[in-house]
């Protein structure tokens, strides 16, 4: 075993005080070729939308010049790149910056790198552009991603809806959530069309075994948290003041 990694030592490329994070083995004459084995954290494009040839690109980089171990995505969000040594960290940040046009993502007490989900890009539950918007923040905050001045990190993400599939609640300072102004509009014959049967309910997401006839009482109304909703004589009926906006109605009845 190699005993344990120790962060140890300050490391990083030109200019920069956050993206990489220097790690070191505590036995580096019992095992010198990991003696160094620094992480790199590269900021990941909106909605990680990602080309073959990118990838490829990157993986090129990371074989030749360090471990080849990767990580999509860590919990700020990074492409995080597992193990180099000293010399490397400067020739991978030309090549990412001169050859891929892409940057290192945050680390230390500094602002993380920020991310997001698809948003309008694909999913028709989002209320906001949530790729323009951690574009348009992470070019805007270079210096403080880029040059740790803070007191402890600070993250933030940027949720299309309230399902929250970048988890900026749980893994963020400051959570953007998009929700929608106006009233839940309700296709009241659509809902009929899920009481009946003839739409799967949650998209058929759950259609691999028989679960029963969906029921709406027992699957939808019971189970909103503010008790908002009713559904008698064939009509769904919501108070939308005491609605929380949580998704789950709209997730089994989309």
């Amino acid at each position: 075993a190699l005993g344990h990694w120790k962060h140890g030592g300050i490391v990083g490329v030109f200019g920069y005080g956050g993206g990489v994070i220097g790690r070191y083995c505590d036995q580096p004459e019992t095992f010198p070729g990991v003696a160094a084995f620094h992480t790199m954290r590269v900021n990941q494009p909106s909605g990680k939308y990602y080309t073959t040839k990118f990838l490829k690109d990157l993986m090129d980089i990371w074989e030749l010049r360090g471990s080849g171990l990767t990580n999509f995505h860590g919990a700020t969000g990074d492409i995080v790149l597992l193990g180099t040594t000293t010399p490397q960290l400067e020739e991978v940040f030309y090549d990412l910056t001169h050859k891929m046009d892409t940057d290192l993502g945050g680390s230390g007490s500094n602002l993380r790198t920020p991310s997001c989900c698809l948003g309008t890009s694909r999913c028709e539950f989002a209320c906001f552009d949530t790729q323009a918007i951690c574009h348009h923040m992470t070019n805007f905050y270079q210096d403080e991603l880029h040059r740790p001045a803070f007191p402890y990190k600070f993250k933030f993400k940027f949720d299309g809806c309230s399902n929250c599939c970048v988890a900026s609640i749980a893994r963020s300072d400051l959570s953007f959530i998009g929700t929608w102004r106006d009233d839940i509009r309700i296709d009241q014959e659509a809902v009929k069309a899920y009481v009946g049967g003839e739409i799967p309910p949650n998209a058929g997401a759950h259609a691999g075994r028989d679960w029963g006839p969906f029921d709406i009482q027992k699957e939808v109304i019971d189970i909103c948290p503010t008790n908002c909703m009713r559904y008698e004589n064939g009509k769904l009926e919501i108070n939308t003041k005491e609605c929380t906006r949580c998704m789950h109605c709209i997730n089994v009845m989309p």
